[in-house]
């Protein structure tokens, strides 16, 4: 038997190993299997040069708990390690590169990955580690014996087969890893799809021979593999069907609403990149769904934070991308700068681009249908991402409350005739609700307008996008300015009532009015049109809710509006010009301007009963 000291700087390094990343503790289990993943990979290697003697046979990786023991194992049959190896990669190699991670990141915040502290994450949960291995070449089986300290001993082993055991003896705070159901949900997480097949005991598998009354139900106890070695990323996409994909889908996700559609990324140069992206139904929901985009390296599962690797619109959408050459284990301030993520960063939102712009090309009627999950993706999108949005403003989609769909040039040439106002500027005219302004809808279809569909959250911050890039629209709520205003002319209407007559009505609508917020304006409209409207300021109204939606106080920002009274409707040049006494013109006044915030949806409580109340008592 061999003693010895790790000669390192740091006295005791593995507290320091443990506090550091406490918060990640579970990781030990994926860095474990991770290198003997690597071991068996590297054996099947060599075999495949015809560098190792006769078969290699069954290569499963094998994770054994033993609670009574308070032992974690995990077994491999890749090339094993003869003494001098275990002298060089576990005493100095390791190690080192232990202490230098912890050295070189110990006052970063967070970290993703830890790959390269590798086989110490073992004492992250364990007092104590024992590691039993026998190279592929003719030696003898050794074990390597450490109890968290520098101090170790090396002896040789039973014999034993080809192939190292990592033995845990799990400390008393990590006893939750010796729960069956704990490493299974580990396994799950981080090694689904590792290349090598992994065992986890045994699972009973029911099956039934003979039929009707003679039928029998076998039960079967066998081997419990975890993983699924051979992913559908990792196949070539001319040998996947849509149902390998929708069926990858639902393992990724299980339980989820089939997606839309998918993207198969495969690069090799000028780096290593593959993986699928699907795009899933949204249905105008911008928020983030509890499905993420996995990131793995080498078919090792690293994280689902990933909005320092692909775009943060993408992190909309879902699947797997796995990419050995992402820095994983340094900080994401340096991801950030990486000249390798960047590349990474534009060549998929490139692929995305391209896909959308091929749907919507190949069947045009098909990607409309779908709008509904891709606008709100699109959008954003194009708002947060400058290269794609000179892609996407090509197939972006506008469609109107009549369910008319066209791209922005499309409808740029179908209004300019009757939407152009007289400082030479497209008016694009919205509603964010049909269904509360419909009474502004018709007044604008009356003069031949065409309106919008904007309802989702982001389409304020849209709509600025494309007034700012296109620099000739101009966007307009429907309910932000009477119809005759929505698009400035130099028409002017003249009053079928004098200014005297005029200022009077004012001053009535302004005495109901009060310090509500409204400003109250007297027009010359349509006799068609409604008798009193309200409208609200499109650039206060757009600024409140940009703020709200950020999460910002709007309280600086009261809200106002403008009461607007049709002077030459009926009901207001000859109903209330007629009118003597003055409680009559009150309650007039009362019921036009009670009628126009119900049409804003603004009469709610307890004015909302005295209106309808009053109205009951009128029909009496």
């Amino acid at each position: 038997m061999t003693k010895g000291k790790i000669s390192v700087q740091t006295e005791n390094i593995f507290p320091i190993i443990k506090k550091f990343l406490y918060s990640d503790q579970e990781i030990f289990l994926r860095e474990l299997i991770a290198n003997a993943v690597d071991a068996t990979s590297k054996l099947k290697t060599m075999a495949g040069r015809d560098e190792v003697k006769g078969e290699i046979g069954d290569t499963t990786i094998e994770i054994i708990l033993d609670k009574p023991a308070k032992t974690i194992t995990i077994r491999d049959k890749g090339i094993g390690m003869n003494e001098s190896e275990v002298e060089k990669y576990l005493n100095q190699v390791a190690f080192s590169s232990a202490e230098d991670f912890i050295k070189k990141y110990k006052d970063e915040a967070s970290i993703i990955g830890h790959f390269g502290l590798g086989f110490y994450s073992a004492f992250m949960v364990a007092d104590k580690v024992e590691v039993v291995t026998k190279s592929y070449k003719k030696s003898s089986a050794v074990r390597w014996i450490c109890d968290g300290d520098p101090e170790y001993q090396i002896e040789k082993a039973e014999t034993k087969p080809r192939g190292t055991d990592v033995i845990l003896h799990v400390s008393d705070d990590a006893t939750e890893f010796l729960e069956e159901g704990r490493i299974e949900t580990l396994l799950n997480k981080y090694c689904k799809f590792l290349p090598i097949e992994i065992k986890f005991g045994t699972k009973t598998e029911t099956s039934f021979e003979g039929e009707g009354e003679d039928q029998k139900e076998i039960k079967t106890e066998v081997d419990n593999i975890v993983n699924n070695p051979n992913p559908a990323w990792k196949k070539s996409p001319r040998s996947l069907k849509d149902e390998d994909y929708k069926s990858f889908y639902n393992e990724l996700y299980p339980y989820s609403k089939p997606p839309l559609f998918w993207i198969h990324l495969n690069i090799d140069f000028p780096f290593n990149l593959t993986g699928i992206l699907y795009f899933p139904k949204l249905n105008n929901n911008f928020e983030v769904s509890k499905n993420k985009i996995h990131l793995y390296s080498n078919q090792v599962f690293v994280t689902d934070e990933v909005k320092e690797i692909v775009p943060e619109f993408l992190t909309m959408l879902h699947g797997v991308i796995d990419s050995p050459d992402i820095p994983l284990n340094v900080s994401r301030s340096y991801l950030q700068s990486d000249s390798n993520v960047k590349k990474i960063t534009g060549y998929i939102t490139k692929k995305v681009a391209e896909k959308l712009a091929k749907l919507f090309k190949k069947d045009r009627q098909d990607f409309e249908s779908k709008w509904s999950d891709l606008g709100i993706f699109v959008k954003y999108g194009m708002i947060s991402e400058e290269k794609f949005y000179d892609k996407a403003e090509k197939f972006v989609l506008l469609e109107t409350v009549d369910g008319e769909f066209s791209t922005i040039e499309e409808y740029k040439e179908k209004i300019k005739a009757t939407q152009t106002d007289k400082h030479g500027k497209i008016i694009m005219i919205y509603t964010n609700n049909p269904t509360e302004h419909d009474s502004f809808i018709q007044s604008a279809k009356n003069r031949n307008y065409q309106i919008l569909k904007f309802d989702t959250v982001i389409d304020n911050h849209f709509m600025q996008q494309l007034e700012q890039k296109l620099g000739d629209v101009t966007f307009v709520r429907v309910d932000s300015d009477i119809v005759d205003n929505l698009v400035q002319t130099d028409e002017v209407k003249e009053s079928v009532l004098s200014e005297k007559a005029q200022e009077k009505i004012k001053e009535l609508f302004t005495a109901e009015v009060g310090t509500s917020g409204g400003s109250v304006e007297t027009k010359a409209m349509s006799p068609e049109d409604l008798p009193v409207v309200i409208t609200r300021p499109e650039f206060m109204r757009r600024m409140m809710e940009m703020q709200k939606m950020q999460g910002m106080d709007t309280g600086a920002f009261p809200e106002t509006y403008n009461v607007v009274v049709n002077t030459n409707h009926d009901l207001i040049a000859n109903k209330l010009v007629g009118m003597k006494k003055t409680e009559k013109k009150t309650a007039f006044v009362k019921h036009l301007y009670n009628l126009a915030l119900l049409n804003q949806g603004m009469l709610k409580g307890a004015d909302l009963t005295k209106f309808i109340n009053s109205s009951i008592d009128f029909l009496k």
